[in-house]
This record gives structure tokens, sequence and C-alpha cells, in this order.
């Protein structure tokens, strides 16, 4: 199977322990994520051959992302490296009824700072299947937005097929410019796309509607105005959360091909060990489940979910999980077993 090519920032995360409030912490845990880069995990750890392109720092907290994606089996063959710091971001986690915080700090990050021209996509799409990019990177700043545009056109006429995982972040988007204005030209060269029928029409510029995902048969006509807004899409995805608290998640999925919707069992996930990036653990379940020949659509969802209740129970950005775990529980066994 040719590789999957995913591009974004990876960061330095720090996290507060034990569910302590900033205010309480001494100290904090350092680990390394970032939307694009979990996927690119994810789909390794499914066996995949991946690659993640991002431009880092050259010093130490940039060699020592480099290093965290080599470690994880991700091709790092054509990382960037310039700028002046690499991006962080803070996590206080949450517990109970009291929910998990992000304070950012990735203002003129490499990744902010990244110049079109700086990465020969032509190259870096040679043998590739499928090119996977987030509403993340482009709400970082108008330079990233431009090379994302870059790499969209290139994969584009290169034949690759395109993923995209919208990803609103709302305390990103702060350099003069709102999704309407940069996603709806992205958009039109994905093939497919993860994300809320809502978050999909604002970013679109489109009026915003309120689904109720509850009423299946009202759905369809929903996606369709998405596949009429981007001719490129084959098949559009969303992850339903429905949040009982910070310590008890219930997920479920559906996923449309313009003819037919499918639609996974929601699954309830308690206790959260971590919630942060199990989107991006639903993405890369449902990238591995659409190019596996020998599943279904429906079981590319069911994967995709399953996928993502599992994230919940990891510590850290990535989703250290297996196939054989993640169809342990898409065939119903979430007995939490010890594997003897």
């Amino acid at each position: 199977m040719k590789k999957v090519v995913t591009f974004g920032e990876i960061m330095l995360r720090l996290s507060t322990d034990r569910h302590l409030r900033f205010s309480q912490a001494n100290n904090f845990t350092a680990t390394y994520g970032g939307g694009e880069f979990n996927v690119a995990v994810s789909l390794a750890n499914y066996g995949l051959e991946a690659e993640f392109v991002t431009r880092l720092p050259d010093n130490d907290l940039g060699r020592t992302a480099l290093m965290e994606i080599k470690k994880r089996n991700v091709q790092a063959n054509n990382v960037a490296i310039g700028g002046d710091r690499l991006g962080v971001y803070f996590l206080e986690t949450g517990a109970g009824t009291r929910g998990s915080k992000v304070v950012y700090d990735r203002a003129d990050s490499a990744m902010a700072t990244i110049q079109p021209g700086t990465i020969d996509w032509e190259k870096v799409f040679k043998d590739t299947a499928v090119f996977h990019w987030s509403g993340v990177t482009p709400a970082v700043s108008q330079d990233a937005a431009d090379v994302c545009l870059e790499a969209v056109k290139v994969a584009s006429k290169m034949g690759v097929f395109i993923t995209s995982d919208l990803n609103y972040r709302s305390k990103l988007w702060q350099y003069g410019k709102e999704p309407k204005d940069i996603m709806p030209e992205l958009l039109s060269y994905s093939n497919v796309i993860l994300g809320d029928l809502d978050t999909a029409f604002f970013m679109s510029g489109e009026p915003t509607v309120e689904p109720d995902y509850q009423k299946k048969e009202t759905l369809p006509e929903l996606y369709n105005k998405l596949f009429t807004l981007y001719p490129k899409l084959e098949k559009v995805a969303t992850t339903l959360r429905y949040s009982i608290s910070a310590s008890h998640q219930q997920i479920g999925g559906i996923l449309y091909d313009g003819k037919e919707l499918f639609s996974a069992v929601v699954k309830d996930v308690t206790p959260v060990v971590d919630r942060v990036g199990s989107g991006d653990a639903f993405m890369g379940g449902l990238i591995y489940g659409l190019l596996n020949k020998e599943y279904t659509p429906q079981q590319a969802v069911d994967f995709a979910v399953a996928a993502c209740c599992l994230k919940h129970t990891v510590s850290g950005d990535i989703n250290l999980v297996t196939i054989e775990e993640v169809e342990k529980l898409m065939q119903g066994d979430a007995s939490g077993k010890v594997a003897r």
C-alpha cells in the first residue's frame, strides 16, 4: 500500500498532573502532539506507511520533536528546519463537571512562519495514496494557510486522495482572517471531510444549521449541500460526542457517501483518562477503514468510533492502540480484561 502523508504542527504539550488546576501546578508533564501528527501515528500503529511533514526549529526542542516523530515509526523525510521556536500548549485536565482547558503558546512558531516554497510537494507526494490536513494549520497564520493551499493543489494535480478534518479552534484564527475567508478554497480539493455539519457550514461562509443527529432521515439533505459546495467530495463523516461530564463521554459516528448514511452505535467511555486527540484518533481510524479493502463503509465508521473511544483511555495526544484492540472493541468486547 502507498503511504499516507499528513501536514501540520507538532507541539510540546505541558499538562498538569492528577487533574490539578494551573494555579495548583508546581510542574508539568511534557509530551509531544498535534492534530495531523496524531493521525500519522495512528496510521503507523495500524501498519500503514505514514509520513509527517512539518517545520521545526534548529534547537533542542525541535530535535526532540523530530526524535518523537521517528520514535513513533512515522517518516520524517521532508521535515523542514527553520524558525525560532517550537509551538507549545498547556493543558489543564478536567474531571467530573469541570472541563479541560487549553492555553496556546504558538505565535511565531516554526510552523507559523513557514513560507510557500519551503516544501517540495511534488517530491513529498511521489508514491502517496492519501494526503491529510486539518483546519488547525490554516488557523495558525496566513503563511501556514498559504503553504497548506500549496500542498492541496499539488496533491490534487498528482491524483492524491485528500482528507481533511475541520478542527475549528476559536482560540487560533487570530491573524485577521476568518475560516470563511480561507477554508472554502482549501476544502474545494478535499475528497473526505470530517466535521460537524454546523461547523462545516460556518467555515464555508454558509448559513449555519443545528442538525438533529438522532433524526437520521433529515441528515442526507444537509450533507448533500456540502457535496454541492465541494464537487470533489466523495464522503463526509461526523464524530458524535455526547458529553455527560469530563469523566464520562458517549461516542458515535456517521459516514455519508452521497447516497447512503452509515451510523455507528454510540459507545460509553468512562472514566475518561485523556480526551485530547480523540478526534484525531477517529480521523486516523476512518482513513484506515476507508483504505482497508476488506472493510465495508459501515465497518470503516465502526472502526473509527472504536479507535476514538480507546483514545480516551490513553494519556497524551496520540492513540497508542493496535488494530487488534480496535477491532475487539468494534466487535463489542468492552470488558477490558487482562490479556494473558
